[in-house]
C-alpha cells in the first residue's frame, strides 16, 4: 500500500469539528472458534468495505488535488515561486510520507483493541498517537526551520528558486504538527471503522485551503509565504477538527487524556517498522526516477506521465487496503480467526478484480491518455509502453496493496519492515541492468517499468502472499 505522495493536507477552517464518531460494528469479544473451522458469518464483509473503502479513497483522492490548488495559485506569481514550491513541498511530502506509520499503525491497534471489545483501550490508544504525532511534529518542524537553506541547497536549488523555497517551508512549517495530527486522529478513526469522519474533514479542508491561499496571496499582498501560511492554518485547523473528534470519544468512555509513557512508547515500537516500511518504497521510487532520468529527457518525461496514471491507480487500492486494515484488525482483536482467513480472501478478491478492471481501462486509454501531456512522439511512444506494461501488472498490484493492508492490520510490522528490505534487494539490481543496458527511448522505459511494476511488485506480492499463507501473522485478543 502507500500511495507515491501523503501531500501536506489542509484543515476545515471554521466549519467546524465533526460530530463524535460512531462506533461501527460490535465492540464484544467474537465467541467464534479460533480453530480455523468457519463458525462465523461473513455475511455483509462486501458491504463493509465498500462503506469503509469508497470514503477513504475520496480522502486520498482529495489530499493531491490541495498541492495542485497551491500550484494553480503560486503559478500566477511566476516561474521562480513555482519552481519554489516544487522543491518546498517535495521536502513536506517526503517528510509528512515517511510518518505515515501514526495513522497505520493506529489503525491496527485501535482496531484490534475495539474488536476484543474494549473501547475505553481503544481510544486510549488513539490519544497516545495524538501524543506522538505533536511531540514529533514540532521536533521536526523546528529542525527543518534552522535547516531550511540547506535542505533547499541540496536539492541543486539557488538564488531565487531557493530563496522562494525556503520562505515557503519557513512559512508552511508550523502546520507540520497539525498535519502529523491529522495522520494519527484519521488512523485513530479508521481503527474505530469510520472514514466518513475524516472524508468530511477533507473536502472541507480543501475549500479553506483554497480560499486561505487566495486570500493570502493576493488579497494581502504576501506572495508565496501567503500560501504557506494558509497550508500552516488549514493544516492546524484540520488537526483541532479531527482531534477534537477524538478526544470527545475518549472523554465518553473514560480514557485518559494526559500523555501517558507506556502508550508513547508502545505507539512508538509499533511505528518503527512501518516506518523502514515505508522508506524502502520510497528508495525503490527514487531508484527508478534516478533509471529514468539516464535514459533521457524524453523516457523521464513520459515516467512521469506513467506515474501519474500509477497514483491515480493506486489510490483506489489503497482505500481498499485500509478497509482491510480496519476489518483485519477488528477480527483478530474479536479472537476470529475464521472471520480473518474469510476477510482475507475477500479482500484479495476485491484488489485482484480492482487491479484487472483498471488494467483494462489504462491499456485501452493509454494511447489518448498520453496525448493530453505531451505532442511529442517519443514521449507519447514511451508513456504508451510504460502504460501498457502497468495494465498488465495491476492484478498483482491488487494483490499486494490488500496483502499489506491485511498484515499492517494484523500488526505485523517488524516482518514487513524486512520483507520490504529484501524486496528492495531483489529491485535494485533489476533497476540497475536497465540502467546499465536498455536503450534510451520508448524500450528502455517499458524494461524500465517490467522491473518496477513486475519485478518489485513480485517480489512484494512473494513476501507477502508467503506470510499470509502461514498463521504466525494472526496473532489474537488485545
Amino acid at each position: 500500500m502507500d500511495s507515491p505522495d501523503a501531500s501536506p493536507t489542509p484543515s476545515p477552517g471554521p466549519a467546524g469539528p465533526p460530530e463524535e464518531p460512531t462506533v461501527h460494528g460490535s465492540t464484544e469479544p467474537s465467541t467464534a472458534s479460533t480453530d480455523g473451522a468457519s463458525s462465523t458469518p461473513v455475511d455483509g464483509v462486501d458491504r463493509q468495505i465498500v462503506r469503509l473503502a469508497v470514503p477513504a479513497l475520496g480522502a486520498l483522492v482529495a489530499e493531491p488535488l490541495f498541492v495542485l490548488v497551491d500550484s494553480a495559485i503560486v503559478g500566477r506569481l511566476g516561474t521562480e515561486p513555482l519552481a519554489g514550491l516544487a522543491l518546498a513541498s517535495t521536502v513536506l511530502v517526503t517528510m509528512v510520507g515517511l510518518c505515515v506509520f501514526l495513522a497505520y499503525a493506529t489503525t491496527a491497534a485501535v482496531a484490534r483493541r475495539l474488536g476484543a471489545g474494549d473501547t475505553r483501550a481503544a481510544l486510549q490508544t488513539g490519544v497516545d498517537g495524538l501524543w506522538l504525532a505533536v511531540g514529533l511534529g514540532v521536533v521536526l518542524a523546528a529542525a527543518t526551520w534552522v535547516a531550511a537553506p540547506w535542505v533547499v541547497g541540496a536539492l541543486g536549488a539557488d538564488g531565487g528558486v531557493a530563496a522562494q523555497a525556503v520562505t515557503y517551508l519557513r512559512w508552511s512549517l508550523p502546520g507540520l504538527p497539525g498535519m502529523l495530527l491529522v495522520l494519527a486522529a484519521t488512523g485513530a478513526l479508521r481503527g474505530l471503522l469510520d472514514t466518513r469522519t475524516p472524508l468530511v474533514v477533507a473536502a472541507a479542508g480543501a475549500v479553506a485551503n483554497a480560499v486561505l491561499n487566495v486570500a493570502l496571496v493576493y488579497g494581502a499582498g504576501m506572495g508565496i509565504a501567503g500560501s504557506g501560511l494558509g497550508t500552516a492554518v488549514a493544516q492546524i485547523g484540520m488537526a483541532v477538527a479531527l482531534v477534537v473528534v477524538v478526544v470527545r470519544g475518549a472523554r465518553r468512555h473514560g480514557a485518559q487524556l494526559r500523555p501517558a509513557a507506556g502508550g508513547i512508547l508502545a505507539n512508538v515500537r509499533a511505528g518503527v517498522p512501518l516506518l523502514v516500511r515505508t522508506a524502502t518504497l520510497r528508495v525503490a521510487i527514487l531508484v527508478t526516477v534516478w533509471v529514468a532520468t539516464g535514459l533521457g529527457g524524453a523516457s523521464l518525461a513520459a515516467h512521469q506521465v506513467a506515474m501519474s496514471v500509477w497514483g491515480l491507480t493506486a489510490f483506489a487500492l489503497d482505500a481498499l487496503a485500509i478497509a482491510a486494515q480496519a476489518l483485519v484488525g477488528h477480527s483478530l482483536g474479536a479472537s476470529d480467526v475464521a472471520r480473518t482467513r474469510a476477510l482475507l480472501r475477500r479482500t484479495l478478491q476485491w484488489g485482484v478484480a480492482a487491479g484487472a478492471v483498471m488494467g483494462v481501462l489504462v491499456g485501452a486509454l493509454a494511447p489518448a491518455y498520453v496525448r493530453l501531456f505531451s505532442t511529442d512522439p517519443d514521449v507519447q511512444r514511451a508513456a504508451t509502453a510504460a502504460l501498457v506494461v502497468a495494465a498488465v501488472t495491476l492484478p498483482m498490484a491488487g494483490w499486494v496493496f490488500v496483502l499489506d493492508g491485511v498484515l499492517i492490520g494484523a500488526g505485523d510490522g517488524r516482518y514487513l519492515a524486512w520483507a520490504g528490505v529484501l524486496t528492495l534487494v531483489a529491485y535494485v539490481p533489476a533497476a540497475l541492468a536497465v540502467h546499465a543496458w536498455a536503450p534510451a527511448d520508448a524500450t528502455g522505459l517499458a524494461w524500465l517499468w517490467i522491473a518496477f511494476a513486475g519485478v518489485f511488485m513480485a517480489a512484494r506480492a512473494v513476501t507477502t502472499g508467503w506470510r499470509a499463507r502461514g498463521t504466525a501473522w494472526m496473532v489474537t485478543g488485545a
